[in-house]
């Protein structure tokens, strides 16, 4: 909940900074926030500490809730594609929001490769973001 309040308030006040409508972008920031979220509980399963730069497996460790323990990592894999396209089109219409859908997808492969997938989750077919 915290990662996407923080994901949604910089996506408000960004338009608002830009003189923009701040609620039309909540549902990106919302969408955002949730996916990295989710791609946090997805890396924290399938990478070592190294590739991570911390601990691994602190969500269990921890008793943490993680979508990954909750979906599997093949459906974790799935809603986080989902959650990238229910963001990038969220992206209300203005200047740069094509930019803006290239930079979401963007990250998000940098976030979840496909060729990670294909290590942890040969089975998974992966969404166009």
């Amino acid at each position: 909940a915290k990662t996407g309040i923080l994901f949604s308030a910089a996506t408000e006040s960004g338009a608002i900074a830009a003189g923009m409508e701040g609620a039309a972008w909540r549902m990106l920031g919302d969408r955002l926030g949730e996916a990295y979220q989710v791609a946090d509980d997805i890396r924290d399963v399938a990478l070592d500490a190294v590739s991570l730069g911390k601990p691994q497996g602190q969500d269990i460790t921890h008793g943490r809730p993680s979508s990954a323990a909750e979906l599997g990592l093949s459906g974790a894999i799935q809603y986080f594609d989902q959650l990238i396209s229910y963001a990038s089109a969220s992206i209300p219409s203005c200047r740069g929001s094509a930019q803006l859908r290239t930079l979401v997808r963007a990250e998000a492969k940098r976030l979840v490769p496909v060729e990670m997938t294909r290590l942890i989750a040969p089975t998974v077919t992966r969404i166009a973001a």
